[in-house]
């Protein structure tokens, strides 16, 4: 077994967050370079969800910890946003975290491999990146998540475009 690799990418030049694949089957995957070095991990949606509130409740924390601080934009341009290949995936990410350097004002994403043993050592990425880097990522996840399979009004759970078997209508296909 090899030893874990541990990859700090400070600063990126660029970290992003996308989607391939049709929804209902696409995979998402978190993208960072700096120079030439291009790290891309695979990462479930439901962690792109959360992440974002785990990052506004931190720059919440920095922002009354730091006031002088100023705002971190959400801004992003799409067409920048979308992951370049080729992508080659190091690992899927088990946790995220995060982490700031107060005396260069970037934070840490730090992602954590999944591992199936809870005393294994994993691999560890850490993006260093902007307050405005991290929270634009974020936004655009959250819009790629949105663009996914339509929400049934009855029981919440995703549609096909054939349909789905509906609890809330006792399982009849609608």
């Amino acid at each position: 077994m090899s030893e874990p690799q541990e990859i700090d990418l400070k600063p990126v030049n660029h970290i992003t967050t996308d989607a391939i694949g049709e929804p209902g089957k696409r995979v998402f995957y978190i993208q960072g370079w700096k120079g030439d070095q291009v790290i891309t991990l695979l990462v479930e949606k439901f962690q792109i969800q959360t992440l974002t509130i785990g990052v506004e409740q931190f720059l919440g924390e920095l922002s009354q910890k730091f006031p002088q601080l100023p705002e971190a934009s959400a801004d992003f341009i799409e067409e920048k946003m979308h992951i370049h290949p080729p992508v080659e995936p190091l690992f899927r990410i088990g946790e995220i975290g995060l982490g700031y350097d107060e005396a260069k004002d970037l934070l840490a994403l730090v992602a954590r491999e999944a591992s199936g043993e809870e005393t294994e050592s994993s691999n560890v990425v850490r993006f260093w990146a902007t307050r405005s880097q991290i929270r634009a990522m974020c936004h655009w996840g959250l819009e790629v998540a949105s663009r996914g399979r339509p929400i049934c009004p009855q029981c919440g759970q995703p549609e096909d475009p054939e349909g789905h078997f509906c609890a809330k209508k006792n399982g009849h296909k609608h």
